[in-house]
């Protein structure tokens, strides 16, 4: 019973990972294309998020220790 189980979900598993072209779901269109766009974009397009849905890091680790220049605001607790 076990092994039936397991198996069972190692198909289930399986098959949800194949991978097809996207299509608008039947009865719907893709979206319009973009004002000055000389072509709609494709599926692969549309599912690439934008720089600024996905922005870079672009803070720099501390790599060494330095010593800090003094601060006029951070003053101590009244």
């Amino acid at each position: 019973m076990r092994l039936t189980m397991l198996v069972a979900a190692a198909l289930l598993l399986a098959a949800c990972g194949s991978r097809e072209p996207l299509r608008p779901a039947p009865g719907d269109s893709m979206p319009p294309a973009p004002a000055m766009a000389s072509e709609p974009p494709t599926t692969d397009e549309l599912m690439e998020p934008t720089p600024i849905a996905r922005p870079e890091r672009v803070d720099e680790l501390l790599t060494r220790s330095e010593e800090r220049e003094d601060d006029r605001f951070d003053l101590p607790p009244q």
